[in-house]
């Protein structure tokens, strides 16, 4: 985890004395957004989707994920968290919600607004946006914000597929700043802060007029456990049902859009699967689907690099707390406030040139480059594929000789 300014916008960071240039990072990135120079890696912002594979796959941790930093609270005089569901599956022995919310108070935070209610609140709003849409085919979550941006960037035309409904973070940071706002507090005196399992929550929010902030949970956890093992009987503050903590894991959004209604739906985890099932989308082959589910990280929100705990411990933790959890119900609010109006958008970051001859022009060296070089793919110029490669060289001036088999072929 690192630090880094509002001005700087990529959700990963790279420690360049700890890079070896190994082309782990390289090579997981859906996007193709990493090159390998000089021995050391390094990011196209633009094409960064925030799925921490690069994270997770760096054998230095060169690659980090990005976050605020703690001493942003001290800006505000009323400081509200928003944990996400993923947060409960990240402490041993933990039955008992009111644990957490509490521990969050007492390490700082004034109030505590419950994610996995505002989750609740969404699967309802997805419940009606299904049985009222006018279109066939498969909605998708958009919940995921890796997976958003991963569509925007590769499969744009799929946009409109995407669900128009808030997240359940937003929905919480609306709801935590009417309570606020009618307390007396001045919006300014508002802090709003997400406790957050990955960086692509960091990227995806920043900017917002309602979310303050948002925290990578590994930076509170040791925090937390001081506080919780201090609590020996919390105040009643957890409201949430079954539904709701369960979208931490794979699976549990769809099964909150489901409720008591049949859906046919389908739940994917790992940016890699979700991929898969995206091109399958593209290609018409899942139009007997209602909903579609995407996480880019494995196991859901559980399996995000900010978390402490194995993804699969942490899914049977959140599964003992769902035990014991009340069954969910209908909340009674307009859920029309938590439904966007303006549609997603869009985002070519590949376009070569906004001048179409030019880009024309591009395109034809870019082939003509690519059928030289050895259509192997391996990596070792520094570039995830030989496509890659001859962009790089018709874009910005790269050295094809930088490919070990052209030198070899010139040797000859």
């Amino acid at each position: 985890m690192i630090y880094q300014s509002s001005a700087q916008l990529c959700p990963v960071s790279i420690q360049p004395e700890k890079c070896r240039g190994c082309v782990h990072c390289m090579r997981k990135c859906p996007t193709e957004a990493i090159r390998v120079r000089d021995g050391k890696a390094y990011d196209i912002e633009a094409r960064c989707v925030g799925c921490g594979e690069c994270v997770r796959s760096c054998p230095t941790r060169a690659k980090l994920a990005v976050s605020d930093p703690l001493d942003l609270m001290k800006e505000y005089r009323y400081k509200i968290a928003l944990p996400c569901p993923s947060c409960y599956g990240q402490f041993p022995n933990l039955t008992n919600a009111d644990y957490l919310l509490q521990g969050l108070i007492d390490v700082g935070f004034d109030d505590v607004e419950e994610v996995t209610v505002a989750s609740e609140l969404v699967s309802e709003a997805t419940r009606e946006y299904l049985a009222a849409r006018d279109f066939s085919g498969p909605v998708i979550s958009s919940a995921c914000p890796a997976i958003v941006k991963l569509i925007q960037i590769s499969y744009g035309h799929l946009v409109e597929r995407l669900s128009p409904v808030m997240t359940p973070e937003e929905v919480a940071a609306r709801r935590a700043l009417d309570k606020a706002l009618a307390k007396g507090y001045a919006r300014d005196e508002i802090g709003v802060f997400v406790i957050a399992p990955c960086s692509a929550k960091w990227e995806a929010f920043h900017g917002s007029d309602r979310i303050d902030g948002v925290f990578a949970f590994e930076s509170l956890y040791f925090k937390l456990v001081g506080a919780m093992n201090k609590i020996v009987d919390p105040p009643r503050r957890a409201t949430s049902g079954k539904l709701g903590l369960g979208w931490a894991t794979s699976g549990g959004e769809a099964d909150g859009a489901k409720g008591d209604n049949y859906l046919n739906y389908l739940a994917a985890d790992g940016v890699e699967n979700c991929i898969k099932v995206i091109e399958e989308i593209d290609h018409d082959k899942l139009n007997d689907l209602d909903f579609v589910e995407l996480n880019a990280c494995p196991g859901g929100c559980v399996g995000g690099v900010f978390n402490i705990e194995n993804p699969f411990l942490a899914t049977t933790r959140i599964r003992a707390i769902r035990h014991t959890a009340p069954h969910s119900r209908a909340c009674g609010e307009d859920l029309a406030r938590y439904v966007n109006t303006a549609p997603f958008e869009g985002k070519n970051v590949f376009r070569l040139s906004d001048d179409r001859s030019e880009a024309m022009h591009l395109m034809q060296m870019i082939e003509c480059i690519h059928a030289a070089l050895p259509g192997i793919d391996c990596g070792t110029c520094g570039a995830p594929s030989c496509r890659a490669m001859a962009e790089d060289v018709a874009l910005y001036g790269k050295n094809i000789e930088r490919c070990p088999f052209m030198r070899r072929e010139e040797a000859k």
